[in-house]
Protein backbone atom coordinates (compact mmCIF):
# COMPACT_ATOMS: atom_id res chain seq x y z
CA UNK A 1 0.00 0.00 0.00
CA UNK A 2 2.77 2.43 0.93
CA UNK A 3 4.62 1.63 -2.31
CA UNK A 4 1.46 2.27 -4.33
CA UNK A 5 1.11 5.67 -2.68
CA UNK A 6 4.75 6.51 -3.36
CA UNK A 7 4.45 5.45 -7.01
CA UNK A 8 1.37 7.65 -7.39
CA UNK A 9 3.25 10.54 -5.80
CA UNK A 10 6.18 10.01 -8.14
CA UNK A 11 3.95 9.94 -11.22
CA UNK A 12 2.20 13.14 -10.16
CA UNK A 13 5.46 14.94 -9.46
CA UNK A 14 7.53 13.60 -12.36
CA UNK A 15 6.66 16.46 -14.71
CA UNK A 16 7.68 19.09 -12.18
CA UNK A 17 10.65 17.26 -10.71
CA UNK A 18 13.31 19.41 -12.37
CA UNK A 19 11.43 22.67 -11.90
CA UNK A 20 11.39 22.23 -8.14
CA UNK A 21 15.01 21.17 -7.71
CA UNK A 22 17.42 24.08 -7.49
CA UNK A 23 20.59 24.05 -9.57
CA UNK A 24 22.60 23.81 -6.34
CA UNK A 25 20.67 20.73 -5.24
CA UNK A 26 21.05 19.20 -8.70
CA UNK A 27 24.81 19.59 -8.30
CA UNK A 28 24.60 17.90 -4.88
CA UNK A 29 22.57 15.03 -6.35
CA UNK A 30 25.12 14.51 -9.11
CA UNK A 31 27.86 14.45 -6.46
CA UNK A 32 25.87 11.86 -4.49
CA UNK A 33 25.41 9.80 -7.65
CA UNK A 34 29.10 9.84 -8.48
CA UNK A 35 30.48 9.25 -5.00
CA UNK A 36 27.85 7.35 -3.05
CA UNK A 37 26.14 5.38 -5.82
CA UNK A 38 29.41 5.06 -7.70
CA UNK A 39 31.04 3.32 -4.74
CA UNK A 40 28.89 0.24 -5.51
CA UNK A 41 27.77 0.77 -9.11
CA UNK A 42 31.21 1.81 -10.33
CA UNK A 43 32.59 5.32 -10.60
CA UNK A 44 31.53 5.42 -14.26
CA UNK A 45 28.26 3.58 -13.41
CA UNK A 46 29.38 0.60 -15.52
CA UNK A 47 28.71 -1.78 -12.63
CA UNK A 48 30.60 -3.18 -9.70
CA UNK A 49 29.07 -4.60 -6.53
CA UNK A 50 25.78 -3.23 -7.91
CA UNK A 51 24.58 -3.44 -11.52
CA UNK A 52 25.41 -0.92 -14.22
CA UNK A 53 23.32 2.26 -14.17
CA UNK A 54 23.41 2.96 -17.88
CA UNK A 55 20.35 3.41 -20.16
CA UNK A 56 20.52 0.01 -21.86
CA UNK A 57 20.42 -2.16 -18.70
CA UNK A 58 17.80 0.18 -17.18
CA UNK A 59 15.40 -0.09 -20.17
CA UNK A 60 13.24 -2.74 -18.52
CA UNK A 61 12.27 -0.40 -15.66
CA UNK A 62 10.31 2.83 -15.74
CA UNK A 63 11.68 5.97 -14.14
CA UNK A 64 9.03 5.55 -11.44
CA UNK A 65 10.27 2.04 -10.64
CA UNK A 66 13.87 3.22 -10.49
CA UNK A 67 12.88 6.11 -8.22
CA UNK A 68 11.14 3.64 -5.90
CA UNK A 69 14.29 1.54 -5.76
CA UNK A 70 16.35 4.63 -4.98
CA UNK A 71 13.97 5.60 -2.19
CA UNK A 72 13.24 2.16 -0.72
CA UNK A 73 16.40 0.22 -1.53
CA UNK A 74 16.32 -3.49 -2.28
CA UNK A 75 15.81 -5.68 0.79
CA UNK A 76 18.24 -8.56 0.95
CA UNK A 77 20.84 -6.73 -1.12
CA UNK A 78 23.44 -4.05 -0.33
CA UNK A 79 21.17 -1.41 -1.96
CA UNK A 80 20.15 0.92 0.90
CA UNK A 81 17.06 3.12 1.04
CA UNK A 82 17.91 6.73 0.28
CA UNK A 83 14.58 8.23 1.42
CA UNK A 84 16.18 9.64 4.59
CA UNK A 85 18.41 11.77 2.37
CA UNK A 86 16.45 12.62 -0.78
CA UNK A 87 12.87 13.46 -1.64
CA UNK A 88 10.63 11.53 -4.05
CA UNK A 89 11.07 14.37 -6.58
CA UNK A 90 14.84 14.14 -6.29
CA UNK A 91 14.72 10.36 -6.72
CA UNK A 92 12.61 10.85 -9.86
CA UNK A 93 15.05 13.45 -11.15
CA UNK A 94 17.94 11.00 -10.67
CA UNK A 95 15.97 8.14 -12.27
CA UNK A 96 15.11 10.25 -15.31
CA UNK A 97 18.74 11.26 -15.74
CA UNK A 98 19.91 7.66 -15.41
CA UNK A 99 17.38 6.54 -18.03
CA UNK A 100 18.67 9.21 -20.45
CA UNK A 101 22.28 8.44 -19.70
CA UNK A 102 24.62 10.68 -17.80
CA UNK A 103 28.29 10.87 -17.02
CA UNK A 104 28.60 11.67 -13.33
Amino acid sequence: MLKAILVTLLVLTSTTATAEISPERQTELMYLLKHDCGSCHGMSLQGGLGPALKPEPLQRWTAEQLAMTILSGRPGTPMPPWKPFITPQEAMWLAQHLKRGITP
